[in-house]
């Protein structure tokens, strides 16, 4: 079923990241994690949907998105980044296979993290942060996504590593997550690992966990 809903809210997150708070329709739930197909209510962009996961709360008043937006695309997204307050969305029912299955490593390139965003405001709400730990690839510092709220979530264990710009190796890890740096920053592989990206980072991920001996079974990952 679909439903159209109204913008109430626009926030800049980062240079091309975005949080869109609009309406929650009578009776619509989500688990943490979970997506839905989204079009803009404008002629000519109707039928184009594109899947956006939900990044609130469940028990909110209203549904939120954290958007990255490809000014150069000229697609759905470009067009999200010139909405404001009072435009709409038309969002579907809510889907998804990233579902949290315990404490474990969250491992995000850029804007795949925002599966992992409702799950961890979740678990820090309830008190149930644990050991969970976010190892997050991004371009440069200035693409970190709500880089102030993972560290008050969950402080040493939210690890950056930043491969396109000089770091200060005080404070972020610099290069690329590959199967040595796995090795070095995780102690235990047997535990669930979440994984969420560009399909290249998501397929090395998942490659190299795999060898490094990561029960399959427990590596949760978006179809």
């Amino acid at each position: 079923m679909n439903h159209k809903v109204e913008i109430l809210n626009t926030e800049d997150i980062t240079h091309d990241v975005r949080a869109y708070t609009f309406e929650k329709p009578d009776g619509y739930s989500f688990t943490p994690g979970q997506a839905t197909e989204v079009a803009i209510d404008k002629e000519g962009w109707r039928d184009e949907k594109r899947p956006f996961t939900f990044t609130n709360l469940q028990d909110d008043d209203q549904l939120e998105f954290v958007i990255k937006s490809y000014p150069d695309h000229n697609g759905v997204t470009e067009q999200i980044g010139q909405l404001q307050e009072g435009d709409h969305f038309i969002i579907d029912g809510a889907w998804g296979t990233i579902e949290y299955t315990g404490e474990g490593v969250f491992l995000a390139g850029g804007a795949g993290v925002t599966p992992f965003i409702a799950i961890l405001r979740d678990l820090f709400e309830r008190d149930e942060i644990g050991s969970n730990t976010l190892i997050f690839s991004n371009k440069t510092e200035d693409d970190i996504i709500l880089k102030d709220e993972f560290e008050e979530i969950l402080g040493e264990q939210f690890i950056n590593v930043i491969t396109d710009e000089p770091t200060d190796e005080h404070i972020y890890l610099d290069g690329f997550i590959d199967k040595e740096f796995l090795a070095d920053q995780i102690n235990d592989f047997d535990q669930p690992f979440y994984v969420c990206g560009p399909p290249a980072f998501k397929d090395a991920m998942i490659k190299y966990l795999k060898e490094l001996g990561a029960n399959p079974d427990a590596l949760v990952f978006e179809e």
